[in-house]
């Protein structure tokens, strides 16, 4: 099997975004004499994953399923219990279905772009019950657990399994859904920059998350329209072609 650069094709504008995310993280890392590197890693792995899941790269599901090991580490020790159920117990098997389904639907044949998926009146009667009760047991078992932050921690959870469930599905409004997510842990971390600057980066980081997702969405936005374009003009061709 012949191993695949995934940065090979990353445009000037993605190289820009993708060093600025690195670079702000760093600075804002080293800025307040920060020692702790696991903070650091887990925050340059996981805007790295969100350069190649705006491209509709798999590769960015590898990243984020190391992102999720590392990030859900770090939140046990601050005693960020919800977050590190729903990295554990939700973002880090949902990465890895994630990794299974892209790769298994590709926009075509040997291409590293994933197809979109659809969206479907049965997704809803599952998705809303589905948040509904875990985010529910989810209140009640962090509360249990003496969580801090406890609200707040637990609409993460909601916002979280909602972008999760819709990237298992390939479908664009998963980075919306992120989008909130990533204004819920801006508030979270912030809050613990207030008890120590040891989290400063990872108040940056989802600041940056935000940036990278918002990125991500408009590209599944204007991929979706382009993938929907191309399609009924390759299905004509094999139709011709059967002719």
């Amino acid at each position: 099997m012949k191993l695949r650069n995934p940065f090979k094709n990353l445009t000037k504008f993605e190289w820009t975004l993708w060093i600025f995310s690195l670079a702000a993280i760093i600075t804002s890392f080293f800025a307040v004499g920060n020692t702790q590197y696991a903070n650091l890693a887990a925050s340059l792995l996981g805007v790295t994953s969100l350069i190649f899941a705006a491209r509709g790269d798999a590769f960015g599901m590898v990243l984020m399923i190391a992102f999720s090991t590392l990030y859900a580490t770090v939140s046990f020790f601050a005693k960020y219990y919800g977050e590190t159920i729903i990295y554990m117990c939700m973002q880090l098997p949902c990465a890895v279905t994630s990794l299974i389904s892209w790769l298994r639907h590709p926009s075509g044949k040997g291409a590293a772009e994933v197809k979109i998926g659809k969206f479907s009146k049965k997704h809803i009667f599952i998705i809303v019950p589905l948040v509904a009760g875990v985010t529910t047991a989810a209140y009640f078992t962090l509360r249990a657990f003496d969580t801090a932050n406890l609200i707040v921690s637990t609409i993460s959870v909601a916002t979280s399994l909602t972008a999760l469930y819709l990237m298992i599905l390939r479908i664009p409004a998963y980075a919306l859904a992120f989008i909130l997510n990533d204004l819920v842990l801006i508030t979270l971390w912030g809050v613990a920059c207030a008890t120590s600057l040891d989290y400063l980066s990872l108040t940056v980081c989802f600041s940056i998350f935000l940036l990278n997702d918002t990125y991500t969405f408009i590209c599944w936005t204007k991929r979706k329209k382009r993938q929907s374009q191309t399609q009924p003009a390759a299905q004509t061709e094999v139709n011709e072609e059967e002719k």
